[in-house]
């Protein structure tokens, strides 16, 4: 009797432990990266030096924290043209960004606390972990799609504006 209730516990065991496996694979397999979108959070304005006028319009997200700056537009497939990122620091210095995680091309555009470009970083390839450093101070970087400074005719020296929503 002893020995007949055994295998019936065992049994029992075996069978609620590979159930309780099969359903945390179950689980795993469906566990999803949460898709991150565009939240516009202010306008950019990007003006010619020269002449003051505006070269382009941007809806911007706006990173100033932490966590933001840190993320950036990692885990985002692609960026519409009239889009940007743009991180605020709370001081101008040497600045250094990466593709890490980010799945598109870009063009980084670092700006003192004057909101003057002072340097770029064109064409920055998808997923590369080498250094984009700014070659001068920098308060603010601005991540647009890659081509766009060229397509802009973007300058050291030209302005840019910003106002949060």
């Amino acid at each position: 009797m002893i020995r007949r209730y055994f295998k019936i516990v065992l049994l029992s065991f075996s069978t609620v432990t590979l159930m309780t496996v099969a359903s945390c694979k179950e689980e795993a397999k469906t566990v999803k990266q949460k898709k991150v979108t565009f939240k516009k959070e202010g306008e950019l304005h990007l003006i010619k030096a020269s002449n003051d006028s505006v070269i382009q319009i941007l809806d911007i997200e706006i990173a100033d924290n932490e966590f933001e700056t840190q993320t950036g537009l990692m885990y985002r497939d692609s960026m519409k043209e009239n889009r940007g990122m743009l991180f605020v620091f709370p001081d101008s210095r040497p600045r250094s960004f990466y593709m890490k995680n980010t799945r598109f091309p870009l063009d980084i555009i670092y700006l003192d606390d004057n909101n003057t470009i002072v340097s770029f970083q064109e064409n920055a390839q998808p997923l590369n972990e080498n250094s984009l450093p700014s070659n001068a101070p920098a308060k603010y970087v601005l991540e647009v799609n890659a081509g766009l400074v060229k397509k802009w005719q973007l300058e050291v020296g030209d302005k840019m504006n910003y106002t949060k929503l």
